[in-house]
């Protein structure tokens, strides 16, 4: 059956990720700092991202890039480009390696390396940029008291008011930057809406207006240990403090095909529109081979399950749009956006 146009009444801008192409394949820079490119050259992202507003019956309005340090300018800027070729909003996934957010002996590092990835979104002119800059990923070990969490955030926040200082970003092109959390395990302090909450709340107070937004992805949220109405009633609060930035539609556990998500995206794209503030709902998905999240699969009993179901990864994609849109609106039909 062969989907006809459908075409977003919703007013929330919907996206994609590059995450499906795989970290190895797709998104990592090699030790030249040359991002990976097919058999005809180009950019494993520009022509994934093409392949997918090839196929897909609804606009694809955005595209959220894993930005890594160490890529060359040259690599980031044709990709970029390339992606604005496709009629895509650029939005950068800032990454940062090899230092400790919470560490005040590595704020130096951690500083410089979010600059740069500053100094790339300024020269493309892209307005939001999202990062996930509070801990390390799948390192370190939980705070033992109150005490060391309170100083982790507190560490936090002079780190990123810190960058948002030295880059000039309230006189820049950036409009927000949206943080994310991730499920216990793949952090170990900053694992749920609650525990994030303190780092947004003290920027707000240092900078005077909600510059800094949550990133909040279904995903991450249901593997969070919170429950759905512990989630739902979280997110009318960070609606209240204007901290709703962009929401990944993303399955718990899996990671894979949406329909796996056992009611957490649905209940929570909704949770989130009913804010009034949700500004974008990309889908993200994950290779469940991926070699570079072997380390995740040990780690997370049901991860790396093959739920493709036949499909390409694209395809995979397309479905996941598919879904998205037809809830979205449905949210406008109903009143809730």
């Amino acid at each position: 059956m062969t989907i006809s146009s459908i075409e977003n009444t919703s007013g929330i801008d919907l996206g994609i990720l590059g995450t499906h192409l795989g970290f190895i394949d797709g998104l990592l820079p090699d030790e030249h700092g040359n991002l990976p490119r097919n058999a005809d050259g180009d950019l494993v992202v520009y022509a994934g991202s093409r392949d997918i507003c090839e196929l897909s019956p609804v606009k694809v309005d955005a595209i959220q890039i894993s930005s890594f340090g160490g890529t060359k300018s040259d690599d980031a800027d044709e990709l970029i480009t390339n992606l604005k070729s496709l009629g895509l909003e650029a939005q950068l996934v800032m990454m940062v390696g090899g230092v400790n957010p919470m560490n005040p002996d590595d704020e130096d590092g951690a500083v410089e390396q979010l600059l740069v990835h500053i100094e790339t979104a300024k020269r493309h002119g892209i307005t939001q940029v999202n990062s996930t800059s509070v801990e390390t990923w799948l390192d370190g070990e939980p705070p033992k008291n109150d005490e060391e969490f309170q100083a982790r955030v507190a560490q936090n926040i002079k780190l990123h008011h810190r960058v948002y200082r030295d880059g000039d970003l309230a006189n820049s092109c950036i409009k927000n930057w949206n943080i994310e959390f991730l499920r216990p395990g793949e952090f170990q302090n900053f694992t749920s809406l609650a525990k994030l909450k303190p780092v947004l709340d003290g920027l707000k107070a240092e900078i005077g207006s909600s510059y800094f937004k949550a990133l909040i992805d279904a995903a991450h949220c249901g593997d969070s240990g919170l429950n759905l109405p512990e989630n739902e009633a979280l997110i009318a609060e960070y609606g209240e403090q204007d901290f709703i930035g962009p929401f990944h539609c993303s399955a718990p556990t899996t990671r894979g095909c949406l329909s796996t998500d056992d009611g957490w995206i649905g209940a929570l794209l909704a949770a989130n529109a009913r804010t009034g503030k949700l500004p974008s709902a990309f889908v993200e998905l994950f290779m469940h081979d991926d070699p570079a999240l072997e380390p995740l699969r040990t780690l997370v009993p049901g991860h790396g399950v093959d739920t493709t179901a036949g499909r390409s990864y694209t395809e995979l994609m397309v479905d996941g749009l598919v879904d998205t849109v037809r809830r979205l609106n449905n949210f406008k039909a109903r009143g809730i956006v």
